[in-house]
């Protein structure tokens, strides 16, 4: 109904564009005390939430006052630097509880119209292409597309990796670079044009493409001019990694794998494997210098760049490893993903398979995402002598590839759908 006639109507109430300083000093206040009870490591988690959290934080000092709880210290021993050290351990800690001992469910969408094998995450953005005429950028929150970067017709994506400000991609004989504001660079024939090239990685300024041919093609992406031509192998290479001083790791077809550095035009020195099985995987550790590689036979390997010998060899899977991955600067698991279908959590220095994983097909729920419907299944940890052969090949497609993030691990398999694997600490859940 509305005002009785002749009434005066008051005038709607305007909200106002800030809090009330009372209220934000109640929620203030009403956050030290919720804070107080929580540890460190959720402490440090609810910092990141936003920028209101991280100045009460702060400005409260309960990071270091837990730190010097934890650490039975005093106030005149406490300083940044150490505290960040601690922290860094304790998350590595904590994501090696998580990965090998954690519960885990796993969430899934459809991602692409066609099977797509390719996806790389930073910064809570996941980028996945290849097999599709689009690469999409999806932020992890309700797992929803931010951003489509198209293919050009006729030409295949190879390989691909992104940053803030840019895509980079290897199409076929070309390198080509998506602006994130929307503009497309395709380098010109005369200067980006190669024997058909397998992988590809970049450090700013500069991308390297391994090639058929056994060479690695070092590009500045900025002049679109090829800088250096390196003899890496006299076989295809297959995969590579970049170091942050300045060294190329490639693996070959013939399971050698070599180093060289960006500012040369040879070889370094060459890491000779136990067999001569194909290197289909390579990732490297800056803070170990540890090289990591897995092979078409399904071992995984580990070498130490200082000595250039061989730490340990395992086998995790009965065929091909596809891609294995760490969190950066986490010295203490490595997660392995391979023809089989099993995602694999490693010892990073022995080795020894911490623990193994499927999705579960009984169980799911179903919720609303930008692309249609998120599927949730419990993920299965498997007995350490179990016989991955009892479980249908169509419950485990193979893991084309994989990226790690914290407590949490992307997926692809060939398909349609692309994978969220998200691991709890169980210490979290008492």
């Amino acid at each position: 109904m509305g005002p009785p006639p002749g009434s005066k109507q008051s005038p709607p109430m305007k909200r106002s564009s800030t809090t009330p300083t009372s209220i934000r000093s109640l929620e203030h206040d009403t956050l030290c005390i919720i804070f107080s009870y929580l540890g460190l490591f959720d402490v440090v988690r609810s910092s990141a939430v936003c920028k209101f959290w991280n100045g009460i934080i702060k400005r409260s000092k309960l990071l270091q006052l837990l730190y010097l709880k934890q650490r039975r210290s005093s106030r005149s021993t406490f300083s940044e630097e150490s505290l960040n050290v601690y922290l860094e351990e304790l998350a590595i800690e904590h994501q090696r509880q998580s990965l090998a001992r954690g519960s885990l469910h796993i969430d899934q969408w459809k991602g692409h119209s066609l099977g797509v094998d390719q996806c790389r995450m930073k910064r809570g953005l996941v980028l996945t292409g290849v097999g599709d005429k689009v690469m999409r950028l999806w932020s992890l929150e309700r797992y929803r597309c931010i951003e489509e970067y198209s293919i050009p017709d006729g030409v295949p994506l190879v390989d691909f990796d992104f940053d803030e400000s840019k895509i980079v991609g290897l199409l076929g004989t070309r390198i080509c670079i998506w602006r994130r504001n929307g503009q497309r660079s395709i380098f010109p024939s005369r200067e980006g044009q190669f024997m058909k090239g397998s992988c590809m990685r970049y450090f700013d300024p500069e991308a390297v493409v391994g090639c058929e041919d056994g060479t690695a093609r070092v590009f500045d992406m900025y002049s679109k001019k090829c800088s250096r031509i390196v003899r890496m192998h006299t076989e295809p290479v297959t995969c590579l990694s970049l170091s942050e001083d300045q060294l190329i790791i490639s693996g070959s077809s013939l399971g050698r794998i070599t180093v060289s550095g960006l500012s040369s035009d040879q070889r370094v020195s060459t890491l000779r494997p136990t067999d001569s099985t194909g290197i289909k995987s390579l990732c490297f550790n800056p803070v170990s210098h540890h090289v990591f590689a897995g092979t078409t036979a399904g071992y995984a390997s580990c070498w130490d760049l200082r000595t250039m010998r061989q730490i340990w060899k395992t086998r995790v899977s009965p065929n091909v490893v596809y891609s294995l991955q760490h969190m950066r600067c986490d010295t203490s698991t490595l997660v392995v993903g391979g023809i089989d279908g099993v995602l694999r959590v490693l010892d990073q220095n022995t080795g020894e398979i911490l623990s193994s994983y499927v999705m579960d097909h009984g169980t799911s729920s179903s919720s609303g995402c930008s692309h249609g419907v998120t599927e949730r299944k419990i993920g299965k940890r498997l007995p350490h002598d179990y016989n991955i052969d009892r479980i249908p090949k169509t419950a485990r497609p193979p893991i084309t590839c994989l990226a790690v993030g914290m407590q949490k691990v992307i997926t692809t398999h060939n398909s349609k759908n692309i994978r969220m694997w998200k691991f709890n600490n169980l210490r979290e859940l008492n």
